[in-house]
């Protein structure tokens, strides 16, 4: 079948809604590392709707850091691809042509950084997960023993990282006397600028100290907060999309309608009317954030692995389970306490719709999917908050019970005794610590709570944290999750 392309959208169906400007007429005035799915149904989107206000400034180059997957989607696309919005039964599909072109990293890093540097952009906005930082969770020091770190030290001139490439495209606009850049995270990280800004710092220092001072000056790294489901395209969505659009498109993302985008103010030069297309501009983001982490993130970690345990596939498959929504209702509760939310957000409100988010069956959201790379997000998601009921002095049974579905998931089998990779950067060492631990559930629970980047050691040593996630591990393994669950849960 052919593909959508610029040549290929007067064959679309009317009902197809697409981009209402001159694509000819767009700056590329924005650059984006790590340009996977929830890219082109977060920000993506709204960038797409600045161009359409009549802003040229903010076409996208999104640059991959590794696979040239996206790349291979898009470019024989133009950059095109449909937005699946999904509703119950409705799905408006809009196509999106903000993405003006993709640069596969180590194909060209000259050619990225050259491109960092071009005048007309502006901003840098990133997705590259936790674990694309190449920070330590706990303590937030760069990686320097991570071979990538290591190679952009020695060779700043080929950067592999996401913070070196920065570095690298902010140093030679200083060379070229351009002006500094504002650099967004996207990653659900606490004080995610911060991070970002601390990264670059360190690469910057370790080639041109007096660069790495410009960058602190002039450059802005905004703390933000994102929010919105993307589950990942099958192979199912994908025939779908080509019969509804009579095209093939093999870039299309499916999403729900709900979508959240709150900003620290803080820029150092021109944005678009972020406010006018419904983003939140803040002087703090942090309460946001963490009502976002412990609250929406925090349930969809427990649900994956509790629920990945029991050989539950998809979050609203567990919702609609009453027990497993006892759970989640429970686990909100301990989480709430933990919250000094703005007074913007009714946390009543706010919980109600993330349980109607839960439920959209339509858009099949692999608990498999969210389990990915536990060890990057279990310290924001779940550790905090556990860590904050321990100051409280309150008992924690089922965030307790969420951070054991954790450890139990490292054995890399479910209740049935289905066998399954664990994907994490850290499953080699969790590997390790619980082969060396041997079969008892007390001294494997002990050996994971050891991991310093998963687990501050003052918290791990706290009885009032690790007694009850070592009993919920030893109900989990004796019982199974299903079972621990019900049990905690019924009165």
């Amino acid at each position: 079948m052919i593909r959508l392309s610029p040549e290929t959208l007067d064959r679309l169906p009317a009902d197809i809604a697409r981009s209402a400007y001159d694509r000819a007429a767009v700056r590329t005035g924005v650059v984006h590392l790590g340009i996977g799915a929830f890219h082109r149904a977060h920000q993506a989107d709204v960038f797409d709707r600045a161009l359409a206000s009549g802003d040229p400034r903010w076409g996208i180059l999104g640059a991959s850091l590794r696979s040239p997957g996206v790349r291979d989607q898009l470019e024989p696309q133009g950059g095109l691809y449909a937005l699946s919005v999904r509703d119950g039964h409705q799905d408006h599909v809009r196509i999106i042509g903000a993405v003006t072109g993709v640069r596969v990293a180590p194909e060209d890093p000259s050619g990225l950084v050259a491109r960092l540097a071009h005048p007309d952009v502006k901003l840098v906005t990133l997705t590259v997960t936790e674990k694309g930082y190449r920070l330590d969770p706990a303590s937030g020091a760069l990686l320097t023993d991570d071979p990538d770190v290591a190679a952009d030290l020695s060779d700043p001139a080929h950067p592999r990282t996401a913070p070196a490439f920065l570095a690298a495209g902010l140093a030679l606009r200083r060379e070229r006397g351009l002006s500094p850049l504002t650099v967004i995270s996207c990653d659900n990280i606490p004080h995610n600028g911060t991070r970002i800004r601390d990264a670059v710092l360190a690469f910057a220092r370790a080639h041109d100290p007096a660069t790495a001072e410009w960058i602190d000056r002039t450059c802005a790294f905004p703390q933000t907060m994102v929010d919105r489901i993307v589950p990942a395209t099958t192979a199912t969505d994908l025939e779908a999309m080509a019969a509804r659009l009579g095209v093939r498109d093999e870039g299309m993302v499916k999403t729900e309608p709900f979508l959240q985008w709150v900003i620290e103010d803080r820029f150092a030069g021109e944005r678009p009317d972020f406010e006018a297309l419904g983003v939140r501009i803040t002087a703090s983001v942090a309460p946001w954030e963490d009502a976002k982490l412990r609250l929406l993130n925090g349930a969809h970690s427990a649900l994956a692995y509790l629920g990945g345990l029991a050989g539950i596939d998809f979050v609203h498959q567990a919702v609609a389970d009453p027990t497993w929504a006892r759970y989640v209702t429970a686990l909100w509760d301990e989480a709430e306490t933990t919250l000094s939310p703005p007074a913007e957000l009714d946390v009543a409100a706010y919980r109600r719709d993330l349980f109607a988010r839960f439920a959209n069956a339509s858009l099949n959201h692999r608990t498999r999917q969210i389990a990915m790379d536990g060890s990057q997000k279990l310290p924001q998601r779940l550790v905090a908050t556990a860590a904050a009921r321990v100051e409280q002095g309150r008992p924690l049974p089922h965030l307790a019970l969420a951070i054991a579905g954790w450890m139990r998931w490292q054995a890399g089998q479910d209740d049935a005794g289905g066998r399954f990779v664990v994907d994490d950067p850290l499953a080699a060492t969790t590997r390790r610590l619980l082969d060396a631990a041997g079969p008892d559930p007390d001294s494997r629970a002990r050996a994971l709570l050891s991991l310093t980047a998963v687990f501050p050691p003052a918290l791990a040593c706290d009885p009032a944290f690790h007694e009850p996630v070592i009993a919920a591990y030893g109900r989990l393994c004796h019982a199974g999750a299903r079972a621990a669950v019900k049990a905690l849960v019924t009165p």
